[in-house]
């Protein structure tokens, strides 16, 4: 983090000069004290801490080990103090002391990282949560996004699935858009990443994580910036907010440290599906047949004797889910150097990552490496490097709820048929493979390969005056291989295959002119003035191949039927910018920033899109009126600013385009693609917010609010047009959408002593979205479950409502929206939603003495889940027999004065064929997302080994989740590659539990 980097920088500065000054003096004395001063929290040796003998000006400063040795005389008061550390008092009495000091959090807290620099924690004016990466530690997770989970009120995360490595759901305030992207911009060292998956493969309905690129090991810290302005200074992509990601550095004239980190884990799914057996499927079967009037003398299940299979009681049931589920394993291993002398400081890193999914074959692999650098020139000028470079690679599967699912093939498959035939081969079933031949024939695989760079060169023209020029890149290059063989119905009759290789390269040149200075005792001035120059490319070439001589061979050129192609596209942004912020008297400030973007994606009459915003701050507490109230902080907060969006549109959004290769009669020619719309422009969001900070009991309780507004306009939505026009749609501005929330921090010190602790922190949110104008209601999903319409919100599920089932007939009763005595598709209305009404986190911190144990409960309420299991398995025989039933079927109306929610068994009708609301579960639930115990070994029980600091850990995530809905696990959605879609569950891998053991050592 650049504020604890500036604080150490100083201290060890300090640290020199008073060895220097104070060594000699204290070395002359004939008794000598040794001793280490320590982090209390992360038991790492603080070096160039003061060590002084109290009512004297004798002293020394600790070394890079933390090591101090001072002649005092015993029973003597020593005082050890540290920047950003609370001061402390120790008795000298001949032993060896063992110190640790805690942080100072008010000290601390007196700077924050925002975009493009940092601002006095006293000053910012917005809505900014930092998290520390040390409450991070011990949750196995491939990617720094799912480690912010119930971290920071307002920020909503949760993964599509437990597919390692696969697509996760982020969003900071609510979805701003309905065409375009909702996914924050995220920034690591200065470099705006890309976070939109390249694989291109149906992995019916998920997707893939471009963040799973980096490894949260190289984290030193991250910020999220919520309201317009702290991000109004990204401009064109800051309406979803900012992810700021800062990289680890070494220290200067610290010598050079070696840490070793590694853990080690196992995981299984907390619960797996469970089906009817073949005794009670058969029974059902038959049931059907008499409802719809069948004869007993033709039941499906009666005496092989008279021509059925047997009956019920016969059947043998075949249980194939646990075949697909297993206990996964999980390994990490990372080693790093940082360090640095009087002119420069380096870290250098390298890692490795493995974890497998809970369901075969999936599994995730990464080998990163990470080298930061930077050097004082001279006085003035500083060059450095911040650049990483990884390769992923993937097992991948379909999952989810294609035909082809692992999950699903053995799932929905009838109990009472065999896995494998009399002749030992794989038995097939007329919809789906067999699980077996899947898990051992997927042939479907990703790999990445990525560089994130940043070079930079910062020169101090005059005192407080900095300029500062940096070039950067990402290169994103991905490949999804795939082979279907023989064993396996998409590979039929002869095996075919095909790859297609992605590149995304986006290069970045940046001037930053920054001026910092203090104008007498009561002011204080901060400007900055950038420029911004961004071209971003993408290509793909896409083979594929059919026929195969064997499954031996399975590189495309063994097939006899080959076919090629080629696309690429690019775009580029130049923009200019511009932040101002005053403070007098260190309790008024006001701050404001201003964008302007050109963006390529637009016509030349649009083409430049402005994006201000003003904040100011009031310390209340620093008034004469106010020192006699109980807070040590009151602090008032007040925003407003534009934010802009254009992610997620393609390149040419606003060109008539033209499609060349068309084949006329053999002969090559072109057509009309797309039709123009040189108006088309940026959507805008609106947000205003304002705040209050509150600290009590000596800052032991803290407290942060907010209340935002934000509302976005010209949507850019597809719009359909006359077909007679040759064309299907058109980019338009048209849709408004609103977004009110809340947002409330508590942050709470219980216990504070030299050898306890006990820190507590809340956070809780709610935000409610509205589609305020949308010209048509849009459907999503199939069976169109999903409609965003004018009046409503986003994630709305769009049914049927069942009202009850008949206690006399047995037959579902619906609502009879427009009173015309039929159900028909005007009768389906939104009857709940996919959102949650609020969400949140609960984290608490205990420390007591070497031993320290944390545990972070994640939660959300009010939000539904249309359970898309149920409404394919209960699905009362209209199967006919294809797909097996869930355990919910037996629950179904028999006889007249049952009473139910489960209609009577028929293929006929409408019992089982609507998209209904009694599909649609309540989804809230409260989960322990995470429990860490760790153990720090004495530092003198590590001195001769040379060894500065040693920790181990046990960790658990996902020990337990209450919560009434009746599937796997109330946090997953199968369409996570459609950002209007969620709260869908349809053969989805859950999130796995995990058990794991970790060990950090420095040296």
């Amino acid at each position: 983090m650049q504020k604890q980097l500036t604080h150490k920088f100083v201290r060890l500065l300090l640290a020199l000069g008073l060895f220097l000054g104070l060594g000699a003096e204290a070395f002359a004395q004939d008794t000598l004290t040794q001793g280490v001063v320590k982090d209390a929290k992360t038991g790492e040796p603080l070096i160039g801490a003061r060590v002084q003998v109290k009512g004297t000006d004798k002293g020394t400063v600790t070394g890079v080990d933390g090591s101090f040795n001072l002649a005092v005389a015993k029973g003597q008061t020593l005082l050890i103090s540290s920047l950003g550390y609370t001061l402390k008092e120790v008795k000298a009495d001949g032993q060896a002391l063992n110190v640790t000091l805690l942080e100072d959090t008010k000290a601390l807290d007196e700077v924050v990282v925002v975009g493009y620099g940092t601002q006095s924690q006293k000053a910012v004016s917005s809505a900014v949560t930092s998290v520390n990466p040390q409450e991070l530690k011990g949750i196995p997770a491939p990617s720094p996004d799912q480690l912010l989970q119930g971290k920071a009120s307002g920020v909503q995360i949760a993964a599509a699935s437990g597919t390692p490595g696969g697509g996760i759901f982020v969003r900071i305030r609510g979805n701003t858009s309905i065409n375009a992207s909702n996914e924050p911009l995220y920034v690591v060292d200065g470099v705006f990443i890309n976070n939109q998956s390249l694989s291109g493969l149906s992995l019916g309905g998920q997707t893939t994580n471009p963040l799973a690129d980096l490894n949260p090991a190289d984290i030193e810290s991250i910020e999220i910036l919520k309201d317009a302005n702290a991000t109004a200074i990204y401009g064109a992509r800051g309406a979803n907010g900012v992810v700021l990601i800062t990289t680890k550095r070494g220290k200067t004239n610290a010598g050079t440290r070696i840490n070793f980190q590694t853990y080690f884990g196992v995981a299984k799914a907390p619960k797996i599906y469970e089906t009817v057996n073949a005794q009670q499927e058969a029974e059902l079967i038959n049931e059907t047949h008499l409802n719809d009037g069948g004869s007993p003398a033709t039941l499906p299940f009666r005496p092989k004797s008279e021509g059925g299979f047997g009956l019920p009681t016969e059947q043998t049931t075949y249980s194939r889910i646990p075949d697909v589920f297993r206990t996964a394993k999980t390994q990490s291993y990372d080693l790093s150097a940082s360090g640095g002398g009087e002119s420069n400081r380096f870290f250098l890193g390298g890692g490795y990552f493995k974890q497998e999914g809970i369901v075969k074959p999936a599994a995730f692999e990464r080998f990163s490496g990470r080298f930061n650098y930077d050097h004082l020139v001279n006085e003035r000028l500083t060059i450095g490097t911040s650049t990483s470079i990884s390769y992923s690679k993937r097992n991948q599967s379909r999952n989810d709820d294609s035909a082809q699912g692992v999950i699903n093939s053995a799932l929905y498959v009838p109990t009472y048929l065999p896995v494998f035939n009399q002749d030992g081969s794989y038995a097939r079933h007329s919809i789906f493979d067999n699980h077996l031949a899947l898990i051992d024939n997927l042939n479907i695989k990703g790999e990445s390969s990525r560089l994130i760079s940043n070079v930079y060169g910062e020169y101090e023209l005059l005192d407080g005056l900095t300029f500062k020029s940096s070039w950067s890149i990402d290169y994103n290059g991905y490949s999804d291989k795939v082979y279907n063989n023989t064993q396996i119905s998409v590979g039929l009759p002869a095996g075919n295959a095909s790859r297609v290789d992605t590149r995304l390269t986006s290069l970045l040149n940046e001037q930053l002119l920054t001026y910092n200075k203090r104008l007498g005792d009561d002011h204080f001035l901060n400007v900055i003035l950038g420029n911004t120059v961004q071209q971003t490319s993408y290509n793909t070439l896409s083979l594929t191949g059919r026929n195969f001589p064997s499954d031996d061979f399975q590189e495309i050129a063994s097939s006899s039927l080959q076919t090629a192609s080629t696309n690429s596209s690019q775009n580029g942004l130049i923009s200019f910018f511009s932040r101002a912020g005053y403070t007098y008297k260190d309790k008024y400030s006001i701050d404001g920033s201003v964008r302007a973007d050109a963006s390529s994606r637009f016509g030349a009459s649009n083409r430049w899109g402005v994006f201000p915003s003003l904040g100011a701050s009031w310390i209340v507490s620093e008034e004469a009126f106010a020192q006699d109230l109980p807070f040590d902080l009151i602090k008032l907060r007040a925003n407003i600013g534009l934010t802009g969006n254009q992610n997620g549109i393609n390149d040419f959004a606003s060109l008539g385009l033209w499609r060349a290769g068309r084949n006329y009669d053999g002969q090559p020619g072109i057509s009309h693609q797309q039709l123009a719309n040189p108006d088309l422009k940026w959507e805008t969001t609106r947000q205003w917010n304002i705040g209050l900070d509150l600290a009590l009991l000596q800052n032991r309780l803290k407290v942060e609010a907010n209340y935002y507004n934000k509302y976005t306009k010209d949507l850019l939505l597809e719009v359909p047009v006359p077909e007679k026009t040759g064309f299907s749609s058109v980019f338009e501005n048209l849709g408004e959408i609103s977004n009110k929330g809340v947002e409330l921090n508590i942050t709470s010190t219980n216990i504070e002593r030299d050898d306890f602790s006990w820190t507590t922190s809340l956070n809780i949110a709610r935000n409610v979205n509205k589609i305020e104008k949308l010209p048509i209601p849009i459907n999503q999903h199939s069976r169109d479950w999903i409609r965003m319409e004018e009046g409503g919100s986003v994630y709305a599920f769009w049914v049927y409502k069942q009202l009850y089932v008949d206690p006399q007939t047995g037959d579902a009763v619906y609502d009879d929206v427009n009173k015309d005595g039929k159900i028909t598709v005007a009768d389906r209305q939104i009857v709940a939603n996919a959102a949650p009404d609020f969400f949140g986190g609960l984290n608490n911190t205990i420390r007591y003495k070497a031993f320290d144990l944390g545990a972070l409960f994640y939660f959300e309420y009010g939000n539904d889940i249309l359970n898309l299991n149920r409404f394919f398995m209960e699905h009362g025989g209209t199967r006919n027999g294809s797909i097996t039933f869930l355990p919910g079927q037996l629950d179904r109306w028999q006889q007249p004065g049952d009473v139910t929610d489960v209609p009577r068994l028929t293929k006929t009708g409408t019992n089982y064929t609507l998209p209904s609301s009694r599909f649609i579960e309540d989804g809230s639930f409260l989960r322990l997302r995470s429990v860490t115990l760790g153990y720090t070994v004495p530092s003198e029980a590590l001195g001769k080994y040379k060894i500065g600091n040693l920790r181990v850990y046990l960790s658990g995530t996902n020990l337990w989740t209450l919560t009434n809905y009746s599937g796997l696990d109330p946090e997953v959605n199968v369409a996570g590659n459609n950002q209007n879609v969620r709260g869908i569950d349809h053969a989805v891998v859950p999130q796995p539990r995990t058990w794991q053991a970790g060990l950090n050592v420095t040296f």
